[in-house]
């Protein structure tokens, strides 16, 4: 499952708390959109010009991650709520979670579905939560696993508001660092395995969230769910690592946001990536290609400087397609690769055809691609998000 890495979605809030839309943040996921899309169709159609010296899939996972960590708690922390929060978080994400899961299931009918998904209420609960990866459970799609480190990172977040800590960002970044090296020296493989992980989430999962949005136990909800987050990742992960050094670069996101507001110091942003940098080195899982030394390294420093120039160029007009990628790269995110599977099918094998060929077809399979992207944003996000909005501010006059 992790020989070909697929970078994280657009997940985050567009506009940060009292501001207009930051153009650099849809900027930055446009470009990490782009790299997703190119790391899954370049191996079947023009696979002479996938690069092998950096990896363009975990490329894009950095960057989507620092861009949430960067967001995600100011998000919060300007609603000061975390009913409205999670109200948002759950009609942003699942609709089109929820009709990409139901096509690629249609889908199934003419294209079998992954063989790693099992064929039991274990998938059932853990497509439920979203925690696939850290349940050890395949995904329907198989760009849905880094979805389960974008929900870690909301329940934990969620959890050190609730308890008043969540301005030490700097602290978490080092200490998820220093846990991704740990992890990866000690552990080889999920402590805890079987479907039980599944089940138990879920039903933690459906019952604290109730507790959340109703308001009755919502201190204590909060808490056992980021708990329940932070022992899944260690715990049931496919890669423990892996998920520590993700979480780490998502607090280095936030330590950066703190930093540019003056609410906190820079360097535990650099002693982080070093930490993340160094993760793999000593770990017992650690044979793909993309996790040896230089390509890895390269990785991160390519990821690092792109959230770097966003940020020194956030003042200055963003090109309007990269503003509007990043609008639709959730969408790109989710259809891309069960859409490539189709056009693959249909096209066969186009790794032997003629350069041009190549060509051609890749630029239309990038142009279907964002055409159906485009569609479902309009047609599924945009509604969904205003409904959620609405919902949420129902919630508030009753309260």
């Amino acid at each position: 499952m992790y020989g070909m890495v697929t970078a994280l979605p657009h997940t985050t809030p567009a506009r940060t708390p009292g501001s207009a839309r930051l153009a650099w943040l849809d900027a930055l996921r446009g470009v990490a959109a782009l790299a997703v899309v190119a790391e899954h169709m370049l191996p079947w159609v023009m696979p002479a010009l996938r690069p092998y010296w950096f990896n363009l899939g975990m490329y894009g996972v950095l960057v989507f991650f620092a861009v949430s960590g960067y967001i995600i708690p100011a998000s919060l922390e300007h609603r000061g709520d975390v009913r409205a929060f999670w109200i948002g978080r759950m009609f942003r994400l699942y609709p089109l979670y929820l009709l990409v899961i139901g096509l690629t299931l249609l889908l199934g009918l003419w294209i079998p579905v992954r063989p790693h998904v099992p064929r039991d209420m274990s998938a059932v609960s853990a497509h439920l939560t979203m925690l696939l990866d850290v349940v050890h459970v395949a995904g329907v799609a198989d760009t849905m696993w880094t979805l389960s480190y974008e929900m870690v990172f909301y329940l934990l977040v969620a959890a050190l508001f609730v308890v008043k800590v969540h301005r030490r960002s700097g602290v978490f970044a080092v200490l998820f660092g220093l846990a991704a090296i740990g992890a990866g020296l000690l552990i080889g493989a999920p402590l805890v395995e079987g479907p039980g992980p599944a089940y138990v989430s879920g039903a933690v999962f459906v019952v604290g969230m109730i507790c959340v949005v109703t308001g009755r136990f919502r201190r204590t909800a909060a808490c056992v769910l980021g708990l329940m987050a932070v022992l899944l990742l260690f715990l049931g992960s496919y890669v423990p690592w892996l998920g520590a050094a993700i979480l780490a670069a998502m607090f280095t996101g936030t330590v950066i946001h703190r930093w540019e507001r003056g609410a906190g110091p820079l360097w535990p942003a650099f002693v982080a990536g070093a930490l993340i940098a160094l993760s793999p080195v000593w770990a017992r899982q650690a044979g793909w290609w993309w996790v040896q030394p230089q390509p890895w390294i390269t990785t991160i420093v390519l990821a690092a400087a792109t959230f770097a120039l966003g940020m020194a160029l956030r003042r200055r007009r963003v090109p309007a397609f990269l503003a509007w990628l990043g609008l639709i790269s959730y969408s790109v995110y989710l259809l891309h690769h069960p859409m490539l599977r189709v056009i693959v099918k249909i096209t066969g094998d186009l790794r032997q055809s003629s350069w041009w060929v190549q060509l051609t077809a890749a630029v239309l399979i990038v142009a279907v691609i964002l055409a159906a992207s485009w569609a479902t944003y309009r047609l599924v996000e945009v509604p969904m998000q205003r409904m959620g909005r609405r919902v949420a501010k129902r919630f508030a006059q009753a309260a």
